[in-house]
């Protein structure tokens, strides 16, 4: 009964391809091989392959987050900012996804965690080099990390160039002085291998900017699109403090740092500080 039922789909779809033997197929494509092999647990737990599998598809999200700010940053650079908008509208999205697998690794209890967490060594997701990437690329930025990384040459290289190159934000900043905007040129011309700190003639012109938005819709419009970026980063901060609080609670994580309490701390970074205060002010 099964092979008749699929001789009637094959009948009524007479173009579906099913002769592959000189054709690439989906698996080959997308690598599913390499892809779906690479949960090779340590602990023969059955919960760790759920933690390795959030893990490595927060990674991948992580690596489409990357390539859309790199590209929204060239097209800022360029004054065309529809793409960028498009570019960081994606970001924003992705943002949401990494959230909500969170809420899986939620289902984790502490016992099934302890089950294979000595298992782990001292790899943590402290260690994620897209994250610091991340993190690089919207201006907050800590020396003392990039020291993780010294164990991979290229690695390391790579985030040291990122580390020092100018974030997004300074991106926007630089379009603000394009666009005729009085920008102090020790926000201009800072060094960029440092976390960037408010600046009064920013805040001006973003004050500027929402108090005339027909006049400035497109500065308008790249504003909103960094705060929705903020906002989304700092829910999935929260999101990832409170996921660890419920599974392992004030422990110390497996990386050397404080854990939760560390999470809890990075919630006070800002990265785009004027955009937040000018809300106040208007």
């Amino acid at each position: 009964m099964r092979q008749k039922g699929c001789q009637g789909m094959t009948n009524r779809d007479g173009n579906i391809r099913t002769d592959f033997k000189d054709e690439m197929t989906y698996s080959e494509y997308l690598h599913l091989d390499k892809l779906l092999d690479a949960q090779q647990g340590l602990s023969g737990h059955h919960d760790e392959t759920l933690f390795i599998i959030i893990h490595q598809v927060s990674e991948l999200w992580m690596k489409l987050i990357l390539h859309e700010l790199r590209a929204a940053v060239r097209h800022i650079d360029q004054d065309d900012l529809q793409p960028a908008f498009k570019q960081l509208a994606r970001v924003s999205k992705i943002q949401e996804q990494i959230i909500k697998a969170w809420d899986v690794l939620a289902t984790m209890t502490p016992a099934e965690y302890m089950g294979f967490r000595d298992a782990l060594g001292n790899a943590s997701g402290f260690q994620s080099y897209q994250y610091r990437l991340i993190e690089f690329a919207l201006g907050y930025k800590t020396a003392h990390v990039l020291k993780i990384y010294e164990k991979d040459e290229d690695l390391h290289s790579g985030l040291v160039a990122a580390y020092n190159a100018p974030g997004l934000y300074d991106t926007a900043i630089r379009k603000l002085s394009r666009s005729g905007f009085a920008i102090n040129s020790s926000v201009l011309n800072r060094r960029t291998d440092d976390s960037y700190g408010p600046d009064d003639s920013v805040k001006s012109a973003w004050k500027t900017v929402y108090r005339n938005t027909e006049t400035y819709w497109e500065l308008y419009q790249l504003a909103e699109k960094l705060v929705d970026i903020e906002d989304w980063m700092q829910q999935w901060r929260f999101r990832h403090m409170k996921t660890v609080e419920r599974i392992i609670g004030f422990k110390t994580g497996t990386g050397g740092s404080s854990g939760v309490g560390y999470l809890k701390k990075v919630l006070d970074q800002s990265f785009f500080p004027e955009l937040w205060a000018i809300r106040t002010e208007l």
